[in-house]
């Protein structure tokens, strides 16, 4: 098994490049999201503090929008690693309140990106379609597999093509 230095990121991030919206194609499990949730979208843009704001959005297994908002840095000069936390923005300065998000593999035009964690705990497949060829995905899991990821819990939430929209939260309350 690798440790957690064999795990690289890509050299450099263009962050204008990066922003906007992805359709998660697939992941690792994590404790606190919706195995079952549907139509996965991330939206990332640029705040005046220079942080980025990450606005996650789905179909809960209940069939009910919901959005979770967080926030994104830059831990240097490539932009390829990243920390992001999810708590409310009053307890952001408190330590281990923030996960990594390494840019581990990124298509040259920015249409796909294979985004994990040093620790190999998370991994998430990324697109600017909401589905990809099985060839395209299998690459990028190929690397994810190179890097010592275990795939044999990876989810393939369902991709209808629709996103969330703002007048689907607020219909549903879950405006955050």
């Amino acid at each position: 098994m690798s440790t957690s230095h064999d795990v690289t990121t890509v050299a450099s991030v263009d962050l204008q490049r990066y922003l906007g919206l992805w359709y998660e194609i697939c992941r690792l499990p994590m404790k606190y999201e919706d195995a079952t949730a549907r139509d996965i979208t991330a939206h990332y843009s640029l705040q005046d503090n220079g942080k980025i704001r990450v606005d996650n959005r789905c179909i809960d297994e209940d069939g009910k929008p919901t959005q979770s908002i967080g926030e994104a840095e830059a831990l240097d000069a490539s932009n390829a690693k990243l920390t992001v936390t999810f708590v409310p923005e009053l307890l952001r300065w408190i330590p281990f309140t923030k996960g990594d998000y390494w840019i581990l593999k990124l298509d040259p035009e920015y249409r796909l990106s294979l985004v994990g964690d040093p620790q190999r705990e998370f991994l998430w497949l990324l697109a600017r379609e909401p589905q990809v060829s099985a060839a395209e995905q299998e690459d990028y899991l190929g690397h994810a597999r190179a890097l010592g990821y275990d795939l044999s819990k990876l989810i393939t939430p369902r991709q209808s093509g629709k996103t969330v929209s703002d007048a689907m939260l607020e219909t549903a309350g879950a405006r955050r």
